[in-house]
């Protein structure tokens, strides 16, 4: 993943380990034309990092002599989220990401005193963080150009395939994205239907940036959206389910859905709408709590099916 930000972050670690770069050497590294290069030079100049610059047909850049960034300072605790953050970014299991995260891991050494770079090793070693890897490797290709146009504001164009849909060409404003049990998620403004929409990562076939700017609400949090449209879900049938629980075990066990529940005599009661009773039905059974299909008709009917598959299955 690399936005103009980090890569402006990638020339100054480029020009601090070597003596002298060339304009179309820095390119190559960066994968940038010359003009981005010196435009990249201009902002680190702007920050106030002396770059002596040597004209020419092919100029070269590097640091002024003696000049070192102070060196990063951390505490025990920033060590831990450090550390945690890089394991957990490991087992997100990107394409491309496991040399930049061992890059990452060796810088950090490097300015870190002898203490916590042993604490820093010991939690890298004895420390496993279990996520779910994302369903499919597609998704984390699409990560670079659309965190390019969030950081940008710049529309996308994309190709689109909802479920059982055929692809649909959409301009989207990107305004965040998430990572949800295993799947990653686009949310921003679709220009086809002119309201906020959710894009799953793996239905996506294609993507483009698109020149139209877009202002990003103040404040747009995507889990939040995520979660507030799992109420304004599209669908045929409208569903109504008690659950026979407490809201801390709901939450414990189906995580943010558990925040669209309503206190209810027997329980809490969930309100939606389904397009597919039978998936419905499938996900029911996996609960380990009792519940109340209230409506519609053709849920129960599906369960039942499920509850049939289940008990063939058990009788083999």
């Amino acid at each position: 993943m690399s936005g103009p930000t980090i890569r402006v972050l990638s020339l100054l670690e480029l020009l601090q380990s070597h003596e002298r770069l060339s304009g179309s050497e820095i390119a190559a590294r960066l994968g940038v034309d010359k003009r981005t290069v010196r435009r990249y030079i201009r902002v680190l100049e702007d920050l106030g990092i002396p770059v002596t610059t040597e004209q020419g047909r092919d100029g070269g850049y590097m640091l002024v002599a003696g000049f070192k960034l102070p060196p990063m300072m951390f505490t025990n605790d920033e060590t831990l989220a450090l550390s945690l953050g890089l394991l957990a970014a490991k087992n997100l299991q990107l394409p491309d990401t496991d040399t930049a995260i061992s890059s990452i891991q060796a810088k950090l050494e490097r300015v870190m005193p002898a203490k916590l770079k042993s604490r820093t090793r010991a939690i890298a070693d004895n420390i496993k963080v279990i996520i779910p890897a994302a369903e499919a490797e597609t998704s984390g290709q699409h990560l670079a150009p659309l965190l390019e146009a969030i950081e940008r504001q710049c529309s996308v164009i994309i190709q689109y395939a909802a479920y059982q849909q055929p692809v649909v060409a959409r301009q989207v404003d990107p305004y965040g994205l998430l990572f949800r049990l295993g799947r990653w998620y686009l949310c921003g403004y679709c220009h086809l239907r002119r309201e906020l929409r959710t894009f799953r990562l793996d239905r996506l076939q294609h993507i483009e940036l698109h020149p139209h700017p877009f202002q990003r609400p103040a404040g747009f949090d995507s889990a939040e959206h995520f979660n507030r449209s799992l109420f304004e879900m599209p669908g045929n049938l409208e569903v109504q389910i008690v659950f026979h629980t407490d809201k801390q075990t709901a939450a414990r066990v189906i995580g943010l859905t558990a925040s669209m529940l309503q206190p209810h005599a027997d329980g809490l009661l969930l309100n939606s709408r389904t397009d597919s009773c039978l998936h419905l039905a499938q996900w029911l059974s996996q609960l380990p709590f009792d519940f109340s299909i209230l409506e519609p008709l053709e849920l129960k009917q599906a369960l039942k099916q499920q509850a049939g598959r289940l008990m063939a299955i058990a009788q083999q």
